[in-house]
């Protein structure tokens, strides 16, 4: 899937790519008073406020769970999980764009700027989720060994965001409709994905569409883990593995076949 010479070429440009998701980090907090405290700050604030509007005000209940925070904790189960995929195709789809004058002016492996994006979007990941780990703990409900299970979870995610956002950047970069059209179709996805509702709140004539979800699987497993401290149902994955190598390998076709005619559609 990804040739010997590529891999080779990312290696040899590591550097260029660990600068790049340092500057963009550093970037992101430059002129602000606190700094990078915004990066502890900002997911602290959503936990609170998922914690306590949502559990407290609300007073949702799941059924089979009626623990002090367990709504809270299915709810940002799916939505930080949800965040990592919508971070990485969102900004994916645009790489190429965002970057023209770079893939103009200098010769690297254009394999590295969808690399970026992804390390990018899991450092976010890591600062949030490591706080949203350390509240779990603290309230008393981490799920325990079944913690590890998340791992290849999102490993299943973060390959299937990337697939898509390959796909999707070199398509948007010869047809700029594509990433407008994506933009609306992932604010559908998200309302279709049990993220903010049980699934037990769907009509029984919706809940068989799910199937046909691939992100649904995963955001299961993940509030699965977390809420239940049960391990994922290992074969409803499987759609999505595979949705995710085919995405892959569609992207870097793609990109490998077309990437000497962007630099004149840029």
């Amino acid at each position: 899937m990804i040739s010997r010479f590529m891999l080779g070429g990312v290696w040899r440009y590591r550097g260029f790519i660990a600068g790049s998701v340092r500057r963009e980090f550093q970037a992101k907090y430059r002129n602000s008073l606190f700094g990078a405290a915004w990066t502890i700050l900002n997911p602290l604030a959503m936990i609170l406020v998922y914690t306590v509007i949502f559990s407290q005000v609300m007073g949702t209940r799941l059924q089979g769970n009626v623990g002090h925070f367990a709504y809270s904790i299915y709810l940002c189960a799916g939505v930080l999980t949800w965040g990592l995929f919508a971070e990485i195709t969102m900004r994916g789809q645009n790489v190429f764009l965002e970057h023209a004058n770079l893939i103009k002016k200098l010769q690297f492996p254009r394999i590295c700027l969808p690399i970026v994006v992804v390390l990018n979007a899991l450092v976010n990941f890591a600062i949030i989720f490591g706080l949203f780990s350390v509240f779990l703990a603290l309230s008393g409900a981490f799920p325990g060994w079944a913690y590890l299970a998340l791992l290849p979870v999102l490993a299943i995610l973060v390959l299937f965001a990337i697939g898509l956002a390959m796909t999707l950047g070199v398509l948007n970069v010869f047809f700029r409709d594509v990433g407008q059209f994506f933009t609306i179709v992932l604010q559908f996805w998200f309302w279709f994905t049990p993220i903010v509702y049980p699934v037990a709140a769907l009509p029984e004539s919706i809940r068989p569409l799910l199937a046909w979800n691939p992100m649904a699987a995963v955001i299961q497993a993940c509030q699965s883990i977390l809420l239940d401290n049960r391990l994922p149902h290992w074969p409803s994955l499987l759609p999505v593995t595979v949705l995710a190598l085919l995405f892959c390998a569609l992207g870097l076709h793609l990109f490998r076949k077309r990437a000497g005619e962007m630099v004149d559609e840029l």
